[in-house]
């Protein structure tokens, strides 16, 4: 199973409103375990970064003055994600920007649907841990995934840490929820089929001696007052 941890940075909030992807990362997992392969690329917008994005962030428009166009990387992004599944956080956030990008190109590449699944890890935490905050910093700390510098946020870095949060997440036995948790707009049962084999073996069963059997008899008369 190829997955790809994906996170982005962008100008604003919302491409409808014109704003673009100014860096895109990924990290690779197969069989949940990471490959150490990545995708990473800062890209020129086009457009001035807003303010309120810049602080959280801290990538301006004379650093990506330089950098190359969504178009000049469009078909290696798509080769690196093609037949995986995408783990992302608030995943029509990104999944949404990106589709955006992609149309902009006129390279007819499609929509990031026609390569890969996607998996919404929001929609997992909310799940898991109900009317509690759920962004990729609560998560962090309540994790205890503690070993990442982080000041300002970026694609790459938040890629690696989503990684963590995500095996984390799925770890022992979130199988329960396999069939409640999918993304708002993709498949995602996929998503703990690793962890969902283990629970798939014969279970061993023990079956109780005349000794015990009569014991509990006796523990029942007890608690029912019938002795």
């Amino acid at each position: 199973m190829r997955q790809i941890v994906l996170d982005t940075e962008t100008t604003g909030l919302s491409f409808k409103e014109g704003h673009r992807v100014i860096e895109i990362g990924c990290v690779e997992m197969v069989n949940r375990r990471l490959t150490g392969r990545t995708f990473q690329c800062y890209i020129n917008p086009e457009r001035e970064v807003e303010q309120e994005a810049l602080q959280i962030h801290g990538i301006d428009n004379e650093f990506l003055h330089d950098k190359p166009l969504f178009a000049e990387i469009a078909q290696e992004f798509c080769d690196f994600i093609d037949a995986s599944e995408i783990i992302a956080h608030n995943a029509s956030f990104d999944v949404g920007f990106l589709n955006h990008e992609l149309k902009l190109t006129k390279l007819n590449l499609g929509k990031i649907d026609n390569y890969c699944k996607v998996f919404d890890t929001l929609t997992l935490a909310r799940q898991l841990h109900p009317g509690q905050r759920n962004s990729l910093d609560a998560l962090t700390k309540r994790y205890n995934i503690t070993h990442f510098n982080r000041d300002l946020h970026g694609a790459l870095l938040d890629a690696e840490i989503l990684a963590q949060v995500y095996l984390a997440m799925t770890s022992g036995q979130t199988t329960l929820f396999s069939d409640e948790i999918t993304s708002a707009d993709t498949r995602a049962n996929t998503a703990c089929a690793d962890t969902s084999a283990q629970t798939n073996q014969s279970l061993v069963i023990i079956k109780t001696d005349d000794k015990e059997l009569i014991a509990h008899q006796e523990m029942l008369a007890l608690l029912t007052g019938s002795q």
